[in-house]
């Protein structure tokens, strides 16, 4: 499975989406990658809010 499969798996709440669209443009691909890496290895199907500022913690954000 690629990737990108893996990808379309994951539903963001809106409240995660719009946190997501606090990070940079320049950055925002990586860290949406990483988030959703946590939330898989979580076995989690979808991202709150609360994992997008968990993921912020992890990064030093």
């Amino acid at each position: 499975m690629r990737e990108s499969d893996l990808t379309d798996l994951l539903q963001w709440t809106s409240t995660a989406e719009a946190k997501l669209k606090n990070i940079p443009f320049f950055a925002r691909s990586q860290a949406r990658q990483k988030i959703e890496a946590i939330a898989r290895e979580s076995n989690l199907d979808v991202v709150t809010v609360e994992l997008v500022e968990l993921a912020r913690l992890e990064f030093g954000q």
